[in-house]
């Protein structure tokens, strides 16, 4: 491969720290000491990424061209604008935290399962700076092929079944998306050469395909819009391609579900915001309609499946399905205050998800078990890590002041401006957020202690550390989000304008 040219970029680091850094790891033999090495790797890398939001505005350090199969008009280009920048960040913040919040765990073979976790960061990372169809669909798969055998091999009783869902959906969603990119890739222009000679017939960089899209009949659109909308659908996921992440979020070991959840879910998000919207303008207008009675019949569907659980794995699960339906929708309302809305979100939701799982860890490794039912009086036991949760808690259901109302607050205004009726039923869920979540925190922390939670203590100085800053972001947020407006304003503005 030929580089375009000879700096060493921000995208370019973000990529091949945590992707080396993984290969590293699988060598090493001791469990400290490769879960030192992956700690410190994973540090390192969210180090660039606050480098890489000092220099937003420079555009040589932050997109990177490679020559790679110029017969078929693929180079490697990676970038970042302010959506990748905010999920890399969002990436690279949350790693650190999971490997010290699990830092206490053992697994058998870690030197494999540190490996596979940075692996998947780096596939992440990919994802949100891919600037080019082959390499974004290169870096999906390889994100999600080492969560799979993540699941598959450090899971719980049922990882087989539940791994197996998840597999068929993921592969099934990925099919979809390869046969949608072969079919704009053949809409795409030809690639000439400086001299003016033919280099390829087609191109499988994004601007070629943002103009392959007034190539395409409305008929060719619409049935591309569905191939590419599913596979993104079930990343995400929503109604009705969800049955997958309970299981898989109950079985998966506990980092790797801090990661599913907190992370790799937006990478659906992401994706209609690059790919989808921009490729399909005239087929998202078609069918937004149905596509926003899709995620807001899941939001419903999901608060209330939330209320009746008893694991509290599940009951996240079902909790996340809800918010990220309120995301799908607010894209596809096309307005910018909803769009804005789903930037900020994107990020909240990833904070507050991993401190959930964080807390439930802490609670499973004291007591052995998940059900809320055998559980309570936590709070008599463990003070501090009761106060964590219930600020954790009260900003997932975006109370005021804390980071999830900026994001909601203007994903419902987005909402709203495209139709009161689906803003109405919609905002059914802030009722039902409000029950399942106050009655999780009643159920689990308050009333007596019994027998598993009277042995419980409270927790250690590192996890008060840990949980401590992850509510000093979610107050930060919450009280100035500007920082991420002006980040990410650009992008939706240029989005936005091919629906003028």
């Amino acid at each position: 491969m030929e580089k375009l040219h000879g700096l060493i970029t921000f995208p370019d680091l973000l990529v091949w720290l945590p992707l080396l850094s993984g290969l590293v790891a699988f060598m090493l033999r001791k469990d400290q000491q490769v879960k030192a090495w992956s700690l410190f790797a994973s540090i390192m890398t969210l180090a660039v990424s606050i480098l890489s939001l000092a220099y937003s505005h420079d555009k040589l350090m932050n997109y990177v061209s490679w020559k790679w199969l110029s017969t078929m008009g693929a180079s490697y280009s990676l970038g970042l604008d302010g959506m990748g920048q905010l999920l890399c960040f969002l990436n690279a913040v949350s790693f650190p935290i999971i490997f010290a919040a699990t830092r206490n765990t053992s697994y058998k073979d870690s030197k494999t399962f540190y490996g596979l976790m940075l692996l998947a960061q780096a596939g992440l990372m990919g994802v949100f700076c891919a600037m080019d169809a082959l390499v974004f669909y290169f870096f999906w798969e390889l994100a999600l092929i080492p969560v799979y055998f993540l699941c598959s091999r450090w899971g719980g009783e049922k990882r087989i079944q539940a791994t197996f869902k998840f597999f068929v959906y993921t592969f099934a969603g990925s099919l979809l998306m390869l046969i949608g990119i072969i079919s704009v890739y053949l809409h795409t222009p030809k690639v000439y050469d400086l001299g003016g000679n033919i280099i390829s017939q087609h191109s499988f960089s994004i601007n070629a395909f943002y103009e392959a899209s007034a190539q395409m009949t409305a008929g060719e659109q619409n049935w591309l819009f569905w191939l590419f909308f599913v596979a993104f659908a079930v990343k995400m996921p929503v109604f009705p391609f969800h049955t997958w992440q309970p299981d898989t979020y109950e079985q998966a070991p506990a980092a790797t579900t801090m990661v599913l959840s907190g992370i790799m879910v937006k990478m659906g998000v992401f994706a209609l915001v690059r790919w989808l919207l921009p490729l399909f303008p005239a087929a998202v207008l078609r069918y937004d309609n149905i596509v926003i009675i899709l995620a807001v019949t899941g939001m419903i569907y999901a608060s209330l499946l939330a209320i009746r659980q008893d694991d509290l794995k599940r009951f996240v699960a079902y909790s996340s399905i809800a918010h990220i339906g309120l995301m799908c929708a607010a894209v596809f309302t096309t307005k910018q205050l909803g769009m804005q809305g789903v930037m900020i979100q994107m990020f909240s939701h990833g904070i507050n998800i991993i401190g959930l799982w964080i807390v439930i860890d802490l609670i499973e490794k004291q007591t052995g078990v998940r059900k809320i039912s055998q559980l309570g009086g936590v709070a008599h036991k463990a003070p501090v890590l009761t106060i964590m949760l219930v600020v954790i808690a009260l900003a997932n259901i975006a109370l005021p002041l804390t980071n999830a109302f900026v994001g909601e607050f203007m994903m419902f205004g987005g909402l709203f401006k495209y139709n009161v009726w689906f803003t109405a039923v919609a905002g059914l869920s802030i009722i039902l957020a409000a029950v399942y979540t106050l009655n999780m925190v009643q159920k689990v922390f308050y009333g007596d202690a019994n027998a598993l939670t009277a042995t419980m203590k409270d927790i250690a100085a590192g996890d008060k550390w840990l949980l401590a800053i992850l509510l000093v972001m979610i107050f930060a947020i919450g009280v100035y989000p500007q920082p991420f407006f002006e980040l990410t304003k650009d992008l939706v503005t240029s989005v936005l304008t091919r629906f003028k």
